[in-house]
C-alpha cells in the first residue's frame, strides 16, 4: 500500500508549482497563512510547516511582522549544441560559479568506455562538483575526460573550474553537445544534502556526450538538477 504524502509537504509542492509557474515571482509576498489555511482547508500549523520546508530549501524567507516573501525564481538554463555553463547563468542574470567536489583519475566505466569510444580498462579523468548561481546551489555534475586525450585537465580544472577554460588549455578550442537525454528523479540524501533540498524532491537529470570539431568524444556528463530552482529549455545552440 502507497504511503500518503503529507499534506503539509503537499501544500509545499503546490507553493513551489506556483513560483516556477511565474505566479509568485521573486520579492513577491506570499498569501498570508490564514489565507493558505483556508486556500488549502487545512490549519495554519500545517501551513506553517510548508512554509518551514521552503524556508529551509532558500525558495522564500519571512520577515518579522511583513509575512513571507519568495526569495528567488527557477534560473532558466538552455539546453542545446552548445552547453555553457557560465554563459548560461549570465545570460539569465545570475551569477554563475563553481565548487570543486572531487578530481580523481580512474579505470572508466563501460558507460564511459561506450559513450566516449574508449577501449576496456582506458583512464578517464573525473571532475564532480556543484553549480552554483548567485551563491546557491542549482546543480551537482559528474564529467569524465579521456586520460590520453586530456592528460592535464585535472589540473587545469583545479586552477579554473571551467570545462570550456580548461579543454582550451588542452588544445580543444570548441565542442558541441552531440546528444542530450533528460529524466526525472527523486533526491537521495547527499545529492538533498548538496542541493540543499529535501530527501526525495524533485531533480532532473541530463546525460550528455560533447564532441570536438571532428566529432571525437571529449566529455561524457551527467548533471542533476534541483527540479524547482531551474527550467531546463531546449535550444538550437
Amino acid at each position: 500500500m502507497t504511503p500518503r504524502t503529507p499534506i503539509w509537504k503537499a501544500i509545499a509542492s503546490s507553493i513551489r508549482h506556483d513560483i516556477a509557474e511565474g505566479i509568485y515571482g521573486a520579492g513577491d509576498k506570499l498569501p498570508t497563512e490564514a489565507s493558505l489555511a483556508q486556500r488549502f482547508g487545512v490549519n495554519r500549523h500545517t501551513v506553517r510547516h510548508a512554509l518551514a520546508e521552503l524556508a529551509e530549501e532558500g525558495i522564500v524567507h519571512s520577515r518579522r511582522g511583513a509575512g513571507v516573501f519568495v526569495t528567488t525564481t527557477p534560473t532558466d538554463y538552455p539546453i542545446g549544441r552548445r552547453v555553457r555553463f557560465h554563459q548560461n547563468l549570465r545570460a539569465a542574470g545570475r551569477s554563475p560559479a563553481k565548487k570543486v567536489l572531487l578530481l580523481e583519475t580512474r579505470t572508466a566505466s563501460s558507460t564511459e568506455v561506450d559513450s566516449l569510444r574508449l577501449t576496456g580498462g582506458a583512464q578517464v579523468h573525473v571532475y564532480e562538483g556543484l553549480s552554483l548561481a548567485e551563491g546557491r546551489p542549482i546543480a551537482l555534475f559528474r564529467s569524465a575526460f579521456p586520460a590520453t586525450r586530456c592528460p592535464d585537465i585535472l589540473e587545469h580544472l583545479g586552477e579554473d573550474h571551467s570545462v570550456t577554460s580548461a579543454l582550451a588549455k588542452c588544445g580543444i578550442h570548441d565542442y558541441i553537445r552531440a546528444s542530450t537525454r533528460v529524466n526525472a528523479k527523486l533526491a537521495t540524501a547527499t545529492q538533498a544534502l548538496h542541493l540543499q533540498i529535501t530527501e526525495h524532491a524533485p531533480i532532473l537529470r541530463t546525460i550528455g556526450i560533447n564532441v570536438d570539431s571532428d566529432g571525437t568524444p571529449i566529455e561524457f556528463g551527467r548533471t542533476w538538477f534541483a527540479g524547482d530552482k531551474v527550467t531546463l529549455t531546449l535550444s538550437d545552440e
